[in-house]
C-alpha cells in the first residue's frame, strides 16, 4: 500500500474528527429505531462523509482511491463501538416477559 500525501493524511483526520463529533453529539431516546435502522443511518453517514472527502483528496487517482479507503476504515472503526453502545442500549430497554 502506498504512502499517504500529507494533504491527504490532513484531509483524513479532519474527517475523521468530525465524524467522531457527530457520532459522540447523538442522544438515544425515543422514539427509538431498530440496530438494522441504525447502522442504515451510520452507513449513509459514511456515505456522505465519503462522498463530501472524494471531491478534496488529491494525487494521482491511485492515491486518492488510497485515502479514501483509508477514511473508509477509520470511519468504520469508529463507527463499530457506536453500535455496540446502542445495541446494548436497546437491549436495557427491553421490557422483560
Amino acid at each position: 500500500m502506498m504512502a499517504l500525501l500529507p494533504a491527504n493524511k490532513d484531509l483524513i483526520s479532519k474527517g475523521v474528527k468530525e465524524f467522531s463529533v457527530l457520532l459522540n453529539q447523538q442522544v438515544f431516546e425515543d422514539p427509538l429505531v431498530s440496530e438494522d435502522d441504525m447502522e442504515r443511518v451510520v452507513n449513509d453517514w459514511m456515505n456522505i462523509y465519503i462522498n463530501y472527502y472524494s471531491k478534496h483528496v488529491v494525487g494521482e487517482p491511485q492515491e486518492q482511491d488510497t485515502a479514501l479507503k483509508e477514511l473508509q476504515q477509520e470511519l468504520k472503526s469508529l463507527s463499530s463501538p457506536f453500535l455496540d453502545n446502542y445495541k446494548t442500549f436497546l437491549k436495557s430497554r427491553e421490557h422483560p416477559n
